[in-house]
């Protein structure tokens, strides 16, 4: 007969090195021979815990690929649709890489249209930086401002984002964004005129600081609309200064209320992202010929499917320093 603290040995080893039903098995069977033996029964409470925790997180990445497969189907369902087919819409080109949803690829399609310009953006609401609408152009070498309110997500910016802040493509500056500040803080990062890309995202005051920027030209527009306001509902929330989001659906503007906006500015509406969260518009002079038309919200409103990003995501977003080879 094995001796009971050689078995209590081996059962705390398999434990240790994760084969915790085993160490569970040879724990019960020590308590089953002796139930005073208070070391056996404490260890296999403990592989009984482990391993439904084990059990429980297999479950849960299991359902997570079942899902992310049934939106994948989803999505390709969606895309087959004769509306997604016509040449010059965006939505079947969308993909994600850093982005929350599939706007990385539709950026990169818009851009493949009308050609690049000086490969400049300014972004806000880009919370840590690692799920945004550039951090994929700035791994592509472009260079640009961040502007981001909160404490943590800016620490993490700096710490992480280091070797591209140092070398100045990217420069961050933490403030709280009002339409009374915002020129101020552009100009101030050193971008001025004509710029590629401008993305604004802060969760109920869009509209309102999009129409308070006059001191850059973006040639295009990536800004978040709220698919809840169905076309040709145009309108906006109230401003506040002070607006934090309360998860709500109140908050931000319609599509029709930004393609209003857009027109008078000077860009056409050239789509939305599959996920109905942000829509895209081109200058005017670049965007006839190039996107489908007509540019309106009642032609490319998407609805809201947030289950988008979810199905296309990967790994969790994560940054370090990559070198181009």
């Amino acid at each position: 007969m094995n001796d009971p603290q050689d078995l209590l040995a081996t059962a705390a080893a398999m434990l240790a090195s994760g084969r915790f039903d085993e160490a569970e098995s040879i724990a019960a069977g020590l308590v089953a021979e002796d139930p005073e033996n208070d070391a056996a029964a404490t260890l296999m409470s403990l592989a009984t815990t482990r391993l439904a925790g084990l059990h429980s997180r297999r479950q849960t990445l299991m359902q997570t690929r079942l899902a992310q497969i049934e939106g994948q189907r989803a999505i390709a369902d969606l895309l087959a649709q004769p509306r997604h087919a016509q040449p010059l819409r965006l939505t079947r080109h969308g993909a994600k890489a850093f982005s929350q949803n599939d706007e990385d690829g539709i950026i990169a399609e818009i851009f493949r249209r009308i050609g690049p310009g000086p490969r400049t953006f300014v972004e806000f609401g880009v919370s840590d930086g690692r799920e945004c609408n550039t951090l994929k152009l700035v791994l592509e070498g472009w260079s640009g401002l961040w502007l981001e309110m909160g404490d943590d997500q800016a620490n993490f910016i700096r710490i992480a984002f280091y070797p591209w802040i140092s070398s100045g493509r990217l420069r961050l500056r933490q403030a709280r964004v009002t339409r009374a500040t915002i020129d101020g803080l552009i100009a101030e990062s050193g971008l001025a005129g004509e710029i590629d890309l401008l993305s604004i995202d802060v969760d109920g005051n869009d509209w309102w600081m999009w129409q308070a920027i006059e001191g850059v030209r973006p040639r295009v527009v990536v800004i978040e609309y709220n698919a809840t306001l169905l076309p040709p509902l145009c309108v906006t929330s109230a401003y506040d200064d002070s607006r934090l989001w309360d998860g709500s659906c109140y908050g931000g503007a319609s599509l029709a209320a930004l393609e209003k906006l857009g027109r008078r500015k000077g860009y056409a509406l050239v789509g939305c992202c599959l996920a109905g969260v942000n829509a895209f518009f081109v200058r005017e002079d670049l965007a006839i010929g190039r996107f489908h038309a007509p540019f309106t919200a009642l032609e490319h409103f998407e609805p809201p499917r947030y289950w988008v990003g979810g199905a296309l995501a990967g790994h969790p977003p994560g940054i370090g320093p990559w070198e181009s080879v």
